[in-house]
């Protein structure tokens, strides 16, 4: 599997480019701008762009979604309860944080436990609600990709509309925490991490865990 982090927007957020070896083809999760930087490293690693995977609607996580799938032309995947956020400007606080409104249209629908093949990889997606409604995470062979659920020693806010903090301890640790520890985490800000690492040291769901 080929793994690429480019940490884009004044925000830090994490984009990942996941690639199949054999076939070369990829997906983008949550391109959340810097279009141009994002799309040098897809041509320079070689990688035949297939699908934008998103963990949630937020602007952070969507701003360089609408130059991708016009380059491109492939489809974007996004869960049903997240699916107002990427329309509504109002909603995924486009303007609050970057001064203008992203307005987007999906073109596919993520459901908890599909498997979603690229190439030879198998991408299994988890609905993590908590902060959001739609949240997920994407699990890839032995890495989950945490979006905004989990981070190194914290969690995603749960302050935002459809945020909970009892969704978002429940998605930690009934559909995180049951991987092996040597399970490898990456968030969508900051540095990964492990699920191992987290149910040791993670200060909110550490009491949670058995």
């Amino acid at each position: 599997m080929i793994l690429e982090r480019l940490e884009v927007t004044s925000f830090l957020m994490n984009c990942y480019i996941v690639g199949c070896e054999k076939t070369h083809d990829c997906a983008i999760v949550d391109p959340g701008g810097s279009f141009q930087f994002i799309d040098e490293r897809i041509t320079a690693l070689g990688l035949n762009p297939k699908m934008i995977l998103l963990t949630h609607g937020h602007a952070d996580h969507i701003g360089a979604v609408g130059d991708l799938k016009n380059k491109y032309n492939i489809p974007v995947y996004i869960h049903e309860l997240d699916s107002e956020l990427i329309k509504k400007p109002e909603l995924n606080f486009s303007y609050e944080l970057f001064r203008k409104t992203i307005s987007l249209d999906y073109d596919m629908l993520l459901t908890d436990g599909q498997i979603i093949e690229l190439g030879e990889l198998k991408i299994n997606v988890i609905h993590t609600p908590g902060h959001t409604r739609g949240g997920v995470c994407f699990k890839i062979d032995n890495i989950i990709l945490t979006g905004d659920t989990l981070f190194e020693r914290s969690i995603g806010r749960t302050d935002f509309p459809g945020g909970s903090m009892e969704d978002i301890i429940n998605s930690i640790v009934n559909k995180l925490f049951i991987y092996d520890d040597e399970v490898k985490a990456y968030p969508g800000h900051g540095s990964a991490t492990s699920i191992g690492a987290e149910k040791k040291a993670n200060p909110y769901v550490k009491n949670y865990c058995k």
